[in-house]
């Protein structure tokens, strides 16, 4: 997502330097170009030599250098950036910025950038919390500068407390985000993800594999795209998306019921979560004993979610998701008919790369009017970014033709969802 972005890395002296090193790696990994600043001070804690080799260009330390004939450093540097990111951020540079102080490289090219600027504090707690720099970050905010905000823990000080360094993944989603075009502003976007547990005693469930990685993926890319998200999603190891509306479920009915809690604001529903079409029918107070005998448990059929929200679908996008071992492409159809959906993801789990667990996809996509678009073996989030990209298309055609009633689904849609054998 970040390929061919310009950036620029600003470097300051606190101990938390050192993390610059494996966030220019990242960036370069993903495809960015980056420029270094470093201050003064920085260079007592990581050395010129290191970011030079990790951001494969030159280190900017001189203000009075210029880049190539007669560019002058700060001007160049500034007109260069898509974005100005500055790790980390010390008190000293906080209160220079926002006092409009100029005396060095850094600070002179962030009074020249157009471009966005996201500061990074890192310092003791102590010195995050006076109330000198809280009143400058504060400043530094009202003027458009961009602030992620230090976690809590212990510092290199020794002291515990606000004013660690954010985790390089979390700066790294952050430069998604400032840096992606907000075309899904003013959509609120639910998504599901995740598997359901379908507990019949006090310690064991019926569940599948699913791991979330998709929906989550989905909640991300909405994000980072202007949308508000909610994502309700069940038991996963995956951490929570920056800047979502986080719900936390366990069994089929309990995402059901938060997810109609939330339908009245949601102006699109993706429901990729895979949740079980069974429950046992009695849940054990106490802990099934093993016995001599077979156990039989009696299954009772869950409510099926999205169908009911298809039958209230009113202006909605609704997307839902079609897991297949056998008849994909039949079988998504009667899905999606029978279901009142606007498109539906389909993918074979018996294909290398599409199922659950991995960080791929392989994914169709069917849409109502017969459409059927047919996506090679990628990333989770590359996938989240197309059917996104499918919303946004279906509802720029509805902006577009307001006045335009929609047929149901496609003749052959209907044709093949009315086949007795799919459903």
């Amino acid at each position: 997502m970040l390929k061919d972005k310009k950036i620029v890395l600003g470097i300051t002296g606190g101990i938390a330097a050192y993390k610059a090193a494996e966030l220019t790696r990242q960036l370069i990994k993903n495809g960015a170009e980056v420029k270094v600043i470093m201050t003064r001070h920085a260079t007592e804690f990581i050395t010129p030599l290191t970011m030079q080799t990790l951001s494969c260009g030159p280190v900017f330390l001189d203000m009075f250098a210029c880049i190539k004939d007669f560019e002058i450093a700060h001007i160049a540097l500034a007109d260069y950036a898509d974005l100005l990111v500055i790790v980390p951020a010390t008190a000293n540079v906080i209160g220079k910025i926002a006092s409009g102080i100029a005396d060095d490289l850094l600070t002179t090219t962030v009074m020249a950038a157009k471009a966005p600027v996201l500061i990074c504090p890192a310092m003791n707690v102590n010195m995050f919390e006076n109330s000198i720099v809280q009143e400058k970050i504060k400043d530094l905010g009202s003027h458009g500068f961009h602030i992620l905000s230090p976690a809590a823990g212990e510092l290199a000080c020794g002291t515990e407390g606000k004013g660690r360094l954010p985790e390089v993944p979390d700066i790294m989603e952050e430069i998604e985000y400032l840096l992606t075009e907000k075309d899904l502003m003013g959509e609120h976007i639910l998504v599901t993800a995740g598997p359901t547990r379908e507990p019949f005693d006090p310690v064991r469930f019926i569940t599948n594999y699913s791991s979330g990685k998709m929906g989550y993926a989905i909640a991300t890319v909405a994000r980072r795209r202007g949308a508000t998200v909610t994502l309700v999603s069940g038991p996963t190891h995956l951490s929570v998306p920056s800047g979502v509306e986080f719900l936390s479920v366990s069994t089929a009915r309990e995402m059901r019921d938060a997810v109609l809690a939330n339908l009245p604001e949601a102006t699109v529903v993706i429901k990729a979560a895979a949740v079980a079409d069974y429950r046992p029918a009695v849940r054990e107070p106490q802990k099934i004993k093993k016995k001599d005998d077979d156990l039989t448990v009696k299954l009772e059929r869950n409510p099926d979610i999205i169908q009911e929200i298809g039958k209230k679908k009113q202006n909605r996008i609704l997307v839902g998701f079609a897991m297949e071992s056998e008849h994909l492409v039949e079988n998504a159809i009667a899905k999606m008919v029978g279901k009142n959906m606007d498109f539906i993801v389909a993918n074979d789990l018996t294909k290398q790369g599409a199922g659950f667990q991995g960080d791929t996809n392989i994914i169709s996509i069917l849409d109502r009017d017969g459409e059927f678009q047919e996506l090679p073996l990628m990333d989770k989030i590359e996938a989240a970014a197309i059917i996104l990209d499918k919303v946004r298309k279906i509802r720029n055609s509805q902006l577009n033709n307001p006045e335009k009633e929609r047929d149901p689904f496609s003749a052959s849609w209907k044709t093949a969802g009315d086949k007795d054998h799919l459903q």
